[in-house]
């Protein structure tokens, strides 16, 4: 086994005490031993770093350059364990984190300032956006995503359910109507999504199976917050995840629409990080602190979603 730095730690005592014997005694070793050490230490370099005399050791040009060199390692190897030591009481350092824009606005910035409260020395590095991301090509700690998991080696812990609903401003279904058929989409203004795994399509039922309708409207956007205030000022349709509207439908802000045709669409929402017993302190601390909290948060939305009772209008 390779035990360079204790070797150190001996030459730098011998050096220090000015002989093998007081270094022996000092480190509860006998002076043979100490002096094998220092003979494998030379060996091993090919070079002498003590003149040894009756009287005192004395370091060569090498031995004076090996001991200040030590020296500065040993110090430095003692100020890393010093700083992991102190981050395990205090986790500190710069957690990078990938979330999608609805679930990172509704979800996770409203718990910002009791984390920090919790973990003051923790700096994020926060992404939102709708995009997958790599987390080892993008350096990140941890991305929160919606929808089905890439088959990778990264570590998933589930949170909860995204539930999509069709929904709309009561301004707009008053001068288009409220849609109450798949055939009434065609007529109207159907908001979507312009990312790579996006589809043109929304799920509904047709004739007792579930089919894909093509939709179309004015706005494709790489993000559900923009689609969410679109619908809000009564521009089209929009379908939306549970725990992102729910305080809007819940505030008659936004009505659900074609709650009998539209499809199960559900999705699953994940935490995903590089595991494993390696771990930093840190991204621990964050994941420890977030998931639970935004499996309540999820979990609260398919409940307050499931019970919202939605205005009655009247048919334009």
């Amino acid at each position: 086994m390779d035990n360079r730095a204790g070797e150190m730690q001996v030459f730098l005592r011998v050096v220090e005490a000015g002989s093998f014997s007081e270094a022996a005694r000092l480190m509860r070793m006998t002076p043979s031993t100490v002096s094998k050490l220092v003979a494998r230490i030379e060996a091993r370099l090919g070079v002498r770093l003590v003149e040894r005399s009756t009287r005192r050791l004395s370091l060569t040009a090498e031995g004076q350059l090996y001991y200040e060199r030590s020296q500065a390692l040993l110090q430095e190897l003692d100020e890393v364990e010093r700083d992991l030591s102190r981050d395990a009481a205090c986790p500190e350092g710069t957690v990078r984190v990938n979330i999608s824009v609805a679930l990172g606005i509704h979800g996770l910035e409203p718990l910002l300032p009791a984390f920090w409260q919790a973990y003051p020395h923790i700096v994020l590095d926060l992404s939102l956006s709708d995009e997958l991301v790599d987390l080892y090509l993008d350096r990140t700690d941890v991305a929160f995503r919606v929808g089905p998991l890439p088959d990778s080696g990264v570590t998933a812990r589930r949170l909860g359910t995204a539930r999509r609903k069709i929904v709309a401003a009561p301004a707009y279904l008053e001068r288009h109507g409220i849609p109450r058929t798949v055939e009434d989409l065609a007529h109207h203004n159907c908001l979507g999504f312009n990312f790579r795994r996006a589809v043109p399509v929304w799920p509904m039922r047709e004739g007792g199976r579930v089919a894909e309708r093509a939709v179309r409207g004015a706005l494709l956007s790489n993000n559900g917050e923009t689609l969410r205030q679109m619908a809000l000022a009564g521009v089209g349709l929009a379908r939306l995840a549970d725990f992102h509207m729910r305080e809007d439908v819940a505030a008659g802000r936004l009505v659900e629409v074609l709650t009998d045709v539209i499809a199960p669409d559900e999705e699953g929402v994940h935490a995903v990080f590089l595991g494993g017993p390696r771990m930093p302190r840190r991204v621990r601390a964050f994941l420890d602190f977030m998931v639970p909290r935004l499996q309540h948060f999820l979990e609260a939305s398919g409940t307050a979603c499931a019970v919202a009772a939605a205005p009655t209008l009247q048919t334009i």
